[in-house]
């Protein structure tokens, strides 16, 4: 599953160094399509990664929660998520202020206003831009939280929980309330749910139930990726997809998780995968902006060839995460996590 995490990672970050066009053809100075043209063929297909990362996170949170309570629920997500997040949050605001011409530094009271990572909901603009999948996968946990952790994690509940969300999802979009569609995320369910599904064939095995709600989810999930990412008007700076691409990826985010959770892959439990597997949220983080930054010293500000500037750019954000990992999750998130269970204590003793 570590390794996983980081390829949906990696294909991300090769979608935004060298796959879309927009502001990163200022970035480089042109468009990735004419330094990159058989990489930015491939590269526009990476932004499927996120959907690789949400089949995986129904995976992993129903693992994770399963004999938890809410209050243990969300003490966890809390110390996971935030501390490598405030720290992105301050190095990219500082980048910003380096190199504006990279991206234009906020406001500070729209900056504060990113520390919650409510700023969406909000409506302020947002610091890092891949936070918008950090909203995606919070009202996940909500969802979640609410209607299965609350009462305790049990088959009977995932499964019900899976099958009203499916159903929300495929009404949502006939209600045409945007409200309702905020918190069903008809786009984004299926793989979370197709997620949920296949930890539970993994921790109790497969049959008929079950693989009829991965399947289901997975008819579903590759007809919304699809109607989202098929550009067939791509513009001259940007390499169009193909909807059958869309829908091979999509089916090896589906099909790489159920061989994890068949015991296929046990085989695969190289130590480096963990190592990987821990880097790849504060990479994930803050390999956009600050990748840019790095490009346009690199590539515009010094000349460095374009080839040799994007692997440097890569190897420079993996060690950049590495740091925030050892410097800020390690000691920060143990450290809250045990902070809020004292408080949680105190107010309410046994």
């Amino acid at each position: 599953m570590d390794g996983l995490r980081i390829l949906a990672a990696l294909m991300v970050c090769l979608y935004h160094y060298a796959g879309r066009g927009g502001q990163i053809t200022d970035v480089w100075g042109q468009s990735p399509k004419e330094l990159f043209p058989g990489l930015s063929t491939l590269a526009v297909y990476g932004c499927l990664g996120v959907q690789v990362f949400f089949v995986i996170s129904g995976f992993v949170i129903c693992m994770s929660s399963w004999g938890r309570s809410l209050g243990d629920f969300f003490r966890s997500r809390v110390s996971r998520l935030y501390p490598a997040y405030w720290a992105a949050i301050v190095l990219v605001t500082a980048a910003c202020v380096v190199l504006p011409s990279v991206s234009e530094p906020l406001r500070l009271d729209e900056i504060l206003v990113n520390m919650t990572m409510l700023q969406q909901p909000v409506g302020v603009r947002r610091v890092l831009g891949v936070c918008w999948t950090l909203w995606v996968e919070a009202r996940f946990y909500l969802l979640f939280a609410l209607f299965v952790v609350w009462k305790g994690v049990t088959y009977r509940r995932v499964v019900i929980f899976c099958c009203l969300w499916t159903v929300a999802a495929a009404l949502s979009g006939v209600a045409a309330v945007p409200l309702v569609e905020e918190i069903v995320m008809r786009e984004y369910a299926p793989f979370f749910i197709g997620g949920l599904a296949l930890y539970l064939i993994h921790r109790y095995g497969g049959d008929l139930l079950l693989w009829s709600i991965v399947a289901t989810s997975w008819l579903l999930g590759q007809h919304f990726a699809t109607v989202s990412l098929w550009s067939p008007g791509a513009t001259q700076v940007f390499q169009p997809r193909s909807p059958y691409v869309i829908l091979l990826i999509v089916t090896f985010a589906f099909a790489a998780v159920a061989a994890v959770a068949l015991g296929w892959l046990r085989w695969a439990n190289w130590r480096w995968l963990t190592f990987a597997g821990a880097l790849t949220y504060p990479f994930y983080l803050v390999h956009e902006h600050l990748g840019w930054f790095a490009i346009s010293v690199l590539h515009r500000h010094f000349g460095v060839p374009a080839g040799v500037t994007l692997g440097a750019t890569i190897v420079g954000m993996l060690v950049l995460a590495w740091l925030i990992h050892r410097l800020v999750e390690k000691p920060v998130g143990p450290r809250l996590r045990r902070a809020m269970k004292l408080q949680a204590a105190r107010m309410h003793p046994a």
